[in-house]
């Protein structure tokens, strides 16, 4: 489903790796995903720590599709170029809400950003969508 979705086409060499509360999306820096400046836009900081921490808590949910309810951000240093590995990692989970933190690194292992927010139940079943099937 991730990787099929017309958003993630953009990207190169995307990985996902999924287990139970946690979550691991790379890929390599392209020009494409530079500002003017030289440096990964803030859009692609904050979709790489959504999806990471999205799929954190998805993990924990087998029957419906989940939605970010609040994801904050903090941009710790620049990145222009190598691959980037965002971690998710549920902190706490309940019945309808789940908290997950995480973490943008540089391939040599420097922190480059961190989120930290909330994920949700949504009414919609997986089943549902085409893209799960």
């Amino acid at each position: 489903m991730f990787l099929a979705a017309p958003c993630n086409q953009k990207f190169s060499q995307l990985r996902i790796e999924i287990s139970d509360g946690h979550a691991e999306v790379s890929f390599e820096v392209t020009p494409d995903l530079r500002h003017a400046a030289g440096g990964v836009h803030g859009a692609y900081f904050f979709k790489a720590l959504d999806d990471a921490a999205f799929f954190a808590a998805s993990s924990m949910v087998e029957d419906v599709f989940m939605l970010t309810a609040e994801l904050s951000i903090q941009f710790l240093r620049p990145l222009t170029e190598g691959r980037v590995t965002s971690t998710g990692r549920v902190t706490k989970a309940g019945k309808t809400l789940f908290f997950v933190d995480s973490v943008v690194t540089r391939e040599d292992g420097e922190e480059v950003g961190r989120g930290r927010g909330s994920f949700t139940r949504s009414k919609m079943p997986l089943g549902e969508i085409a893209l799960y099937r």
